[in-house]
C-alpha cells in the first residue's frame, strides 16, 4: 500500500511538473480552445499586460501571473480549483467576476479542469516581451516554418551497408543511422512479425493454423503474400477505420446534460469501413468528407448502387451538441469551432482553431482565415439524408421535371397557359419592406429543398398542372405562386436507427427528404407570418440549432392544420439572428408555402391576401375559358384530352419507380451561401466585418477566387487536395507510419506548427509524400510500403549502445514495443475465446451498463457484458456513458481530434484484466475452446502449445512449459481437481491474458 500510495504522489508530481511548462497536444488545445477565449474576452480588459487600466496589480495573460498573483494573492492553485482566489471569484463566493454577469456553468467547470489539471499553459514569451513582440507578420511566419514549404523531390541517400535496405524507404533510415555511427537492429523473427502483421493491418491475432501455415510457407514471397491477404481481409477496415474515428470525434450520443443521440451516426462508421476496404484514393476521400453532397458524380455503392460519397459529410456533425442553448448564436459559433478544429487538424495538421479570439499565437493563420473558413459552415445545413434512395429518386425526379416540362409546352402550344401579370395596375403590390420571401420572385439558387418532393422551382401563378384526384385526369392552373408540395412523392418511408435517448422533438416529424428550406435571412422583427395550405411542419431553424429538447425554443416548432392561411411565429427572442424556415408537409398530404413575412400586421397580411386574390380572379377567368375550350367538340380539346392522359399515365409509370424506403444518415446539405462575420475576441455578441470565404492565406494567398455559388464547399475540397498544399499529403503519410511504427515522423500527428514537434527525418517525410501521390494516393499501397521495409521489420531487442548514443529512439536504430490499443486488446480477448463474431455493419450493440455508470441520459437497456461478441468498433459509443474496460486502455474520449492516443500504465489496466465480468467470462470460453482443439488424448504439452500460439503467436520456452506444468500439477493436487478440469485450465488462460506480452507488440 505504502508503494502503490507513493506511485500516484510521484504520478501526480510528474503531471503538474510537465503540465506547468511542457503541456502535451492534448492539454494545449484544451487550453486554447476551452480557457484562454475565456480569459481574452472576460479578463484582459482589466488584467492584462496590455490593459491601459490594469485592476488589483492582477495579470492573467500569462501563466506566471495567475500563479504569482495580484494586491490579493495568487489567483491559482495549480491542481487545486477550490483553493484558487480566481474560482472563488468565477463562482461569485467572494469577488464577483467577471463584474459585468457570472459565467455559465460550463465554462466556470473549464477553468475548474483547467487548474486540476495543473494549470496547462504553452511556451511563450513573458508579459513585457508580449507587449514589444512585433505584430502579427503572416508571412514572416510563413516563410520561418518548415511546414508551408512545398514538397519537394529528395534525391535517395546512398548508404554503406548496401545489403540491408530494401526500399529507398530504408536507405533514408539507415543514412541517418550511420551519420550518428549506430547500426539497425536484426530482422525481426517471422512469428513476431506475423503477429505484428496481423494487429497492425487487421486489429486481431493470427490463429494457430494461420500462423502455422505462414511459417511453413518457404516462399521467398511468403512476407508479401502475407501482406496483400490481410489488406484485402475485409477486417482492414475495421481495424484502419477505428484510427479514423479518432480523429473525427466520432461519437453515437451528443454528451451535455442529457446525452442525447446523435442519430444515425453508426452510418458513417460503416462508410468508412467500407471506405477503407475499397481503398479509396485519399484525395477522393478528402472530398467526400468536405464536400461529398456536392460531387457531380458521387461514389456509389458497387452492390447497391447508393451514394457512398455524401455519408463521409456527417464527419462534420459528430461533435458534442447543447440542447436548448440560451445563446442559440454563441452555441453555433462553438460548434462551428469544433468543426474547424478537427476539420483543420484532420486533414491539415495544424490548429486553426487557435485563431477564433486573435491571430494565432505561433503559426502563420490569422483570425480572418478562421472566420473565412467559418463562413463555408455558415452557409452548410444539417440533414438526415435518405442516402440508399437519393441518386435513383434522383433519376426519377429528373425525369418527372422533363415530362412535366414537356407536356406543359405541348399545352401551351394549343393556348391553354395564359399570362396573368397583363395588367399590373389591377395587382397590389407587395409589401417588399416586410417580405422575407416571396415564391413568386426566388432565384434559382435560392430554391433549397432536402428531397424532391417540391419538384425543380416553384409553380407560378396560371401553371397547367395535372389533377388526378378523380376518377379522370383534368387539367387545372395553379391559383397563386408557390412552392408546391406533389402528391407524386406520398408514400416515402425513412428508416432511422434505433432510438437510445432521443427527446428531440425534431426527430418525430417525417422531414428527410420532404423538406422545403427558405434561404437564410436575418430577422428584423419577430412577428413572422407565412402564407401556407395544407397540412404539415414549419421550422424556424435559428443559429442552425436543432436540438430542441423542453421548454426553451419551443416556439421554433409549430404545426400547420388544414384550415390555416396565415401561419403566425412568434419569433420576437431571435430578433437579430439569422435563421431560416423549414416547411414539412404531413405524411400523404400537400403542402403550398406562398411568402413569408415580418412585422406581420393585419394590414401587411391584408395587402398580401388583396393581391393573392387579384391574382386569383385573374387565374380563375383564364381556368373558366379552358374548360370552355376542352369542352367543345373540336380536334383541339381532343388532342388536349388525350395529351391529359398521356402525361397522367406517364406520372403513374414514373410512380412504380420511385424507391420508397431508405435509410438515414446525417449528411451536409447547401444552403444561403453567405460569408461570416470575424467576431472580436472570439465572442458572438461582438461581430466585426464580414470576412471572405476562403482557404488558408498561407495557401492561396491574399486575393483567392471569389465564391460565386452556394457554401463554397467543393472550391475547398480542391484547395485541400491541391499539389501546391504541402500539408494534405504530409498529414496523411504521417498519421499511417504513426499508426505502423508506434511514433510518427512528425511525432504531434496533430500540429505540425511551431508548437508540434519537428520530424525527425524530414527527407523521408517529403519522400513519402510525394510517393503517395504519385502512385494515387492509396492508403493500402503506402501501408504495404512501410511494412515490407527493413525498417518496420525490425527486432524490439535494441543494442545498448544505440540506446546510450539514442536513448528516445528518435532515429530509429529499433522497432520500439507497442501496447495494443483497448479495442485490439478486446477484440484479442474474443479472438482466442473462440466468441468473435466476425459479422459486419448495422446497428452498434448498446454499451454494457455497470452500477457505477449512472446520470442523466442513462439508456434504459444495457447490452450484453461480452457486446453479443462483436468487434469493439460496433459497440455504442455514448459520450456520458463510456466502457470503464475501454477508458482504462486509453480509448479517447471523443471531444475532439486525437490522432496520438496516449498509452498509460496504471493500477486499473491490471485491476480490469484481473477482475472485469468480460474477461474472465472470454478466458473460461478460451479454456474450453483449448479442451476442445486438444483433447485430453495428446500430451498436456500440445494443449499448452497451442493456448501461446493462439495468445502470444509463438511457442512456449521449456522454461515457460516447465512452470505451466508445475502450476497445473500444483493446482490439481491441492483442490483435488483432475488435470484436465475446465477450471484449472481457465485459471491459465486468465493468468496469459494478465501477462504484458498479451497486450503487446514485440
Amino acid at each position: 500500500m505504502i508503494r502503490l500510495v507513493a506511485f500516484y504522489c510521484l504520478g501526480w508530481f510528474a503531471v503538474v511538473t510537465t503540465l506547468a511548462g511542457h503541456p502535451d497536444a492534448t492539454e494545449r488545445e484544451f487550453f486554447e480552445a476551452k480557457v484562454r477565449p475565456l480569459l481574452a474576452v472576460h479578463c484582459y480588459e482589466c488584467h492584462s499586460s496590455t490593459s491601459d487600466r490594469l485592476q488589483a496589480g492582477l495579470l492573467l495573460d500569462s501563466r506566471q501571473g495567475l500563479v504569482q498573483g495580484g494586491d490579493s494573492g495568487a489567483a491559482i492553485v495549480p491542481g487545486d480549483a477550490d483553493g484558487s482566489l480566481l474560482i472563488e471569484a468565477v463562482r461569485y463566493e467572494s469577488y464577483e467576476m467577471p463584474p459585468k454577469g457570472k459565467l455559465t456553468a460550463a465554462e466556470i467547470e473549464a477553468f475548474e479542469q483547467w487548474i486540476e489539471r495543473g494549470a496547462p499553459w504553452p511556451q511563450e514569451e513573458s508579459p513585457a516581451e508580449q507587449v514589444t513582440r512585433p505584430a502579427f507578420d503572416l508571412n514572416q511566419r510563413q516563410s520561418d516554418h518548415w511546414v508551408w514549404d512545398p514538397i519537394s523531390p529528395q534525391v535517395v541517400p546512398s548508404v554503406t551497408e548496401n545489403s540491408w535496405p530494401r526500399s529507398d524507404l530504408d536507405r533514408f533510415i539507415l543514412s541517418s543511422l550511420e551519420r550518428a555511427g549506430l547500426h539497425p537492429s536484426r530482422d525481426v523473427d517471422r512469428n513476431v512479425l506475423a503477429r505484428r502483421l496481423y494487429f497492425d493491418l487487421i486489429g486481431l491475432p493470427p490463429d494457430p493454423a494461420e500462423l502455422a501455415a505462414f511459417l511453413a510457407d518457404d516462399h521467398p514471397d511468403a512476407i508479401e503474400s502475407l501482406v496483400d491477404r490481410l489488406l484485402q481481409s475485409p477486417h482492414f477496415g475495421e481495424r484502419w477505420g477505428r484510427h479514423w474515428l479518432d480523429l473525427v470525434r466520432y461519437a453515437e450520443s451528443r454528451g451535455h446534460e442529457f446525452d442525447d443521440d446523435a442519430r444515425n451516426a453508426y452510418q458513417y462508421r460503416d462508410y468508412v469501413i467500407r471506405a477503407f476496404n475499397a481503398d479509396v484514393p485519399y484525395d477522393q476521400w478528402v472530398r467526400e468528407h468536405i464536400a461529398g453532397d456536392l460531387l457531380d458524380s458521387p461514389r456509389l455503392n458497387p452492390i447497391k448502387g447508393y451514394n457512398e460519397s455524401i455519408l463521409g459529410t456527417g464527419f462534420w456533425f459528430l461533435g458534442e451538441w447543447v440542447h436548448s442553448p440560451v445563446d442559440t448564436r454563441k452555441d453555433e459559433t462553438d460548434r462551428f469551432d469544433n468543426m474547424i478544429d478537427v476539420m483543420s487538424k484532420t486533414f491539415l495538421g495544424i490548429t486553426v482553431a487557435c485563431a477564433r479570439c486573435h491571430d494565432h499565437k505561433f503559426d502563420a493563420i490569422s483570425t480572418a482565415d478562421y472566420y473565412a473558413l467559418s463562413g463555408f459552415l455558415q452557409s452548410s445545413d444539417y440533414r438526415q439524408v435518405r442516402f440508399e434512395s437519393l441518386e435513383h429518386n434522383r433519376k426519377v425526379a429528373d425525369a418527372l421535371h422533363k415530362l412535366d416540362a414537356e407536356m406543359r409546352q405541348r399545352l401551351a402550344s394549343l393556348g391553354t397557359e395564359g399570362c396573368v401579370t397583363t395588367d399590373e395596375s389591377e395587382i397590389p403590390a407587395m409589401p417588399r419592406d416586410a417580405v422575407l420571401v416571396d415564391y413568386s420572385d426566388l432565384g434559382p439558387h435560392d430554391f433549397i429543398q432536402d428531397g424532391f418532393l417540391f419538384g425543380d422551382r416553384p409553380r407560378h401563378a396560371a401553371q397547367i398542372d395535372l389533377d388526378t384526384s378523380g376518377a379522370t385526369p383534368t387539367l387545372r392552373l395553379s391559383k397563386r405562386s408557390a412552392a408546391s408540395s406533389d402528391p407524386f412523392w406520398n408514400g416515402l418511408k425513412s428508416i432511422s436507427g434505433t432510438a437510445t435517448h432521443n427527446r428531440g422533438r425534431l426527430s418525430k416529424l417525417p422531414r428527410s427528404g420532404r423538406t422545403l428550406r427558405t434561404p437564410t435571412f436575418t430577422l428584423d422583427n419577430g412577428k413572422v407570418a407565412a402564407r401556407v395550405r395544407g397540412r404539415g411542419h414549419v421550422v424556424a431553424c435559428v443559429d442552425s440549432h436543432r436540438l430542441i429538447a423542453g421548454p426553451l425554443h419551443g416556439e421554433t416548432v409549430q404545426t400547420i392544420e388544414e384550415n390555416e392561411s396565415w401561419l403566425r411565429i412568434d419569433l420576437s427572442r431571435y430578433v437579430g439572428h439569422r435563421l431560416h424556415l423549414e416547411f414539412t408537409p404531413a405524411e400523404n398530404a400537400s403542402l403550398e408555402v406562398s411568402c413569408i413575412v415580418q412585422n406581420a400586421t393585419p394590414e401587411i397580411l391584408k395587402q398580401i391576401e388583396e393581391r393573392e386574390q387579384a391574382i386569383e380572379k385573374l387565374v380563375c377567368e383564364h381556368e373558366a375559358s379552358l374548360h370552355v375550350f376542352l369542352q367543345q367538340p373540336s380536334e383541339a380539346a381532343s388532342q388536349v384530352q388525350a395529351w391529359t392522359e398521356e402525361w397522367a399515365n406517364k406520372r403513374a409509370e414514373l410512380k412504380t419507380q420511385v424507391q420508397l424506403e431508405s435509410h438515414l444518415a446525417m449528411a451536409m446539405v447547401d444552403g444561403t451561401g453567405e460569408d461570416d462575420h470575424l467576431l472580436i475576441r472570439g465572442s458572438s455578441k461582438n461581430p466585426g466585418d464580414l470576412v471572405p470565404r476562403r482557404f488558408l492565406t498561407a495557401l492561396v494567398g491574399d486575393s483567392p477566387e471569389p465564391i460565386t455559388l452556394g457554401s463554397g464547399r467543393l472550391d475547398l475540397a480542391h484547395q485541400i487536395n491541391d499539389p501546391e498544399n504541402p500539408l494534405t499529403s504530409r498529414v496523411i503519410v504521417n498519421r499511417i507510419w504513426h499508426h505502423l511504427m508506434g511514433r510518427g515522423i512528425v511525432p504531434t500527428t496533430d500540429d505540425f506548427g511551431v508548437l508540434g514537434e519537428r520530424p525527425t527525418h524530414p527527407e523521408l517525410l517529403d519522400h513519402l509524400a510525394a510517393s503517395f501521390r504519385a502512385q494515387g494516393q492509396s492508403i493500402k499501397r503506402m501501408i504495404r510500403q512501410i511494412v515490407l521495409s527493413r525498417t518496420y521489420q525490425m527486432s524490439s531487442h535494441a543494442d545498448p549502445m544505440a540506446i546510450e548514443a539514442d536513448p528516445n529512439n528518435q532515429l530509429w536504430h529499433h522497432r520500439p514495443p507497442k501496447r495494443l490499443e483497448s479495442e485490439a486488446i478486446r477484440d484479442s480477448l474474443l479472438a482466442v475465446a473462440g466468441t468473435l463474431d466476425r459479422s459486419q455493419f448495422g446497428e452498434s450493440i448498446p454499451i454494457h451498463l455497470t452500477a457505477f455508470m449512472e446520470g442523466r441520459g442513462r439508456p434504459s437497456k444495457s447490452g450484453p457484458v461480452d457486446g453479443d461478441g462483436r468487434r469493439s468498433i460496433y459497440t455504442a459509443i455514448r459520450r456520458n456513458f463510456l466502457s470503464p474496460f475501454q477508458l482504462a486502455f486509453d480509448m479517447p474520449v471523443p471531444f475532439s481530434n486525437m490522432g496520438r492516443r496516449n498509452v498509460s500504465n496504471v493500477p486499473a489496466q491490471a485491476l480490469i484484466l484481473m477482475n472485469d465480468p468480460f474477461v474472465k467470462e472470454q478466458a473460461e470460453k478460451w479454456a474450453q475452446r483449448a479442451l476442445v482443439s486438444v483433447p485430453a488424448s495428446e500430451p498436456l504439452e500440445a494443449r499448452i502449445r497451442w493456448m501461446y500460439q493462439t495468445a502470444f503467436a509463438r511457442n512456449p520456452t521449456p522454461q515457460e512449459i516447465e512452470i505451466t506444468m508445475g502450476f497445473l500439477t500444483a493446482q490439481s493436487m491441492s483442490r483435488g481437481l483432475e488435470i484436465n478440469a475446465p477450471g484449472l485450465w481457465s485459471e491459465l488462460a486468465h493468468a496469459l491474458v494478465n501477462s504484458k506480452e498479451f497486450i503487446f507488440l514485440k
